[in-house]
């Protein structure tokens, strides 16, 4: 069952999937610069086919979208400046999720990608009680993770100039520094963005499979 929604007092679109047992642990789902595309959409629809309860909340407060680089560099300038009112939206977001009937869970997951994986990441340094699992996709932060206590998965390109090999190597030791559970994995002859489909010029299938099973299993084994 899917639906959309609009999160807290900030009224930003979300898209909510819920098994179909009407019940699970909760997924936060953070979109890239393109917006709440059906990329992202349908990473919630696989993880209530799982049996999770997933929410996609739209970054850009008027859910807009884009197919180019160079619509989505617009979006994420003036994402970059309401960062405030986004910071309102992601935390919303956690409470929301939690929130719901559906969601048997106290402590939630989160995946980001690239621009989302910088939220997912943020999150988990903001409300340690509440989330004990954090996937990023092609995306680092230079946060503090003093704070933390959720377990990391990362899944990184070898070949991108959005994020480099050096700071994804440095990002893991200081969450591993920190006493947090981290496993990064580096996929060879990947870039940026690998893992959605309909970006046919960087898309890895094979790549991309392997990110959805160790994904998987680590949701399962956090959220379980």
């Amino acid at each position: 069952m899917a639906e959309w929604l609009h999160v807290g007092p900030t009224g930003n679109r979300a898209y909510l999937a819920v098994p179909e047992s009407g019940t699970g642990a909760g997924v936060l789902v953070l979109h890239a610069w393109w917006g709440l595309s059906s990329v992202f959409t349908d990473v919630c629809d696989r993880l209530a086919a799982e049996g999770y309860v997933a929410l996609a909340p739209s970054l850009y407060a008027d859910g807009a979208t884009a197919a180019t680089i160079a619509g989505a560099e617009v979006l994420r300038d003036a994402h970059d400046r309401a960062a405030a009112e986004v910071e309102a939206v992601v935390q919303d977001a956690v409470v929301q999720l939690r929130g719901l009937p559906a969601v048997t869970s106290a402590q939630i997951g989160l995946i980001g990608f690239s621009l989302g994986a910088y939220w997912a990441l943020h999150l988990s340094q903001e409300r340690p009680d509440n989330v004990s699992a954090v996937v990023t996709i092609y995306g680092t932060d230079d946060g503090d993770y003093s704070t933390a206590r959720a377990a990391y998965l990362g899944h990184f390109a070898e070949h991108d100039d959005s994020e480099s090999l050096e700071a994804v190597r440095a990002l893991e030791a200081k969450i591993r520094e920190a006493g947090c559970e981290v496993t990064f994995h580096v996929y060879p002859g990947t870039g940026h963005w690998f893992v959605e489909p309909n970006r046919p010029d960087v898309y890895n299938a094979a790549a991309a499979d392997l990110v959805w099973e160790r994904t998987r299993a680590f949701l399962n084994a956090r959220l379980a």
